[in-house]
């Protein structure tokens, strides 16, 4: 997986995952994208959680400086977010 993002990103939102994220943990979708492009961003393979389709964890910080991790996939080559959360205490101390 290229941790550039080389071009321009690709999200794939739809009624499956869209609003999904603000609901649980108040991450707007618009945040998540910001992930992405934080050049200090840490991404990982996920193949605890990877079933049919491959999955990744990637941590990183939105505009406004707030610590996130996002599980995603890449679907029909766009990025499809799972999950987006704070990252707790135990991952602040790690990543951060």
């Amino acid at each position: 997986m290229n941790e550039n993002f080389q071009g321009e990103l690709s999200f794939q939102w739809d009624t499956g995952n869209s609003g999904k994220n603000f609901q649980k943990h108040q991450v707007s979708n618009d945040e998540c994208e910001q992930v992405f492009v934080d050049p200090d961003k840490i991404m990982v393979p996920d193949p605890k959680h990877s079933g049919r389709e491959k999955r990744f964890i990637i941590i990183g910080k939105s505009k406004i400086g707030r610590a996130l991790c996002i599980v995603f996939t890449i679907r029909y080559s766009q990025i499809r977010v799972i999950s987006a959360r704070d990252l707790n205490r135990k991952e602040k101390i790690r990543y951060l």
